[in-house]
């Protein structure tokens, strides 16, 4: 039993050699998923004490559990910027000496913003209790709506992505894919207010751009024509001016396409090119 057991390790340490997949300590070591999600959580509980834990929070103690946890998230979270930076830079060994101080910085700039995150989360928040007659309370959607879950964390995310933060924005956008069913691409740029009914099966591509007041339902995607590797850093998603409701199952594809203002676009219609504001857009329609 013992040799064969010897035999299967050696056998699974040679695959490491062979296949990769490993993340080794030191200075190419890649971000680590488990503290990026542990972060995440700490941050969600600043966006929402109270809410996202089991803790007993009052007037008294809720100067100490921020502050405790704010302190968390910027040493935690600064360590794992610096390995994403180190891992983009391991070859520049000047610009790798700098990786602590511009992880640090992006750290803080994050609890900065987070006033502001929770501004634009109250917004959707308001969004889906408004926009949905089965919601019974703000708070009710806090707690169990996944639209808030994935916005929440998309709108965390975003502002790591727009300063220069690589991989964990996309951690974290993935996990609460894995979460909701909704994949919001971090590198999407969405206006406030925004709000998806159901969620499931929601895809929000990377170059796409969503105005304000905008609805969508589940199984909604906004995607791109076509997903060569040649289009990268390119528009490859539509963008949705304001006030548009997108229902069920449309699908919505190309840099070029624009979904004018006020538009309605039905459900299970395919549209791969713009729609003028105010148009009530249904299946049998040309939408190519």
């Amino acid at each position: 039993m013992n040799i064969t057991i010897d035999n299967a390790v050696k056998n699974i340490l040679d695959s490491y050699q062979k296949y990769g997949g490993i993340n080794l300590d030191g200075a190419k070591k890649f971000p680590n998923r488990q503290n990026v999600i542990a972060v995440l959580k700490d941050l969600q509980c600043l966006v929402f004490p109270g809410y996202r834990v089991a803790e007993e929070i009052d007037e008294l103690t809720l100067k100490f559990i921020t502050g405790e946890r704010v302190n968390r998230i910027v040493s935690l979270l600064t360590r794992e910027i610096k390995r994403a930076l180190s891992f983009v830079v391991q070859n520049d060994k000047v610009e790798l000496s700098h990786c602590f101080n511009l992880a640090e910085k992006a750290a803080l700039a994050l609890i900065e913003e987070i006033p502001e995150i929770r501004r634009k989360v109250a917004l959707d928040v308001h969004a889906a209790n408004a926009g949905d007659p089965a919601a019974k309370s703000r708070e009710e959607v806090i707690v169990s709506y996944p639209c808030v879950e994935a916005v929440s964390v998309y709108r965390i995310a975003h502002f790591l992505y727009k300063n220069g933060v690589p991989v964990i924005p996309r951690i974290m956008s993935e996990h609460a894919h894995g979460l909701t069913g909704i994949d919001i691409n971090p590198g999407a740029s969405i206006g406030e207010s925004f709000f998806i009914d159901h969620g499931t099966g929601v895809v929000i591509g990377e170059s796409c751009i969503i105005g304000n007041n905008v609805k969508i339902y589940q199984g909604v995607t906004l995607g791109a024509l076509s997903v060569k590797k040649d289009l990268m850093n390119k528009k490859r998603h539509p963008t949705i001016e304001d006030d548009v409701t997108i229902y069920a199952n449309a699908t919505i594809l190309g840099g070029d396409t624009v979904i004018g203002k006020g538009c309605i676009i039905g459900g299970n219609t395919w549209i791969t090119k713009s729609v003028p504001p105010g148009t009530t857009f249904t299946q049998g329609q040309n939408g190519k």
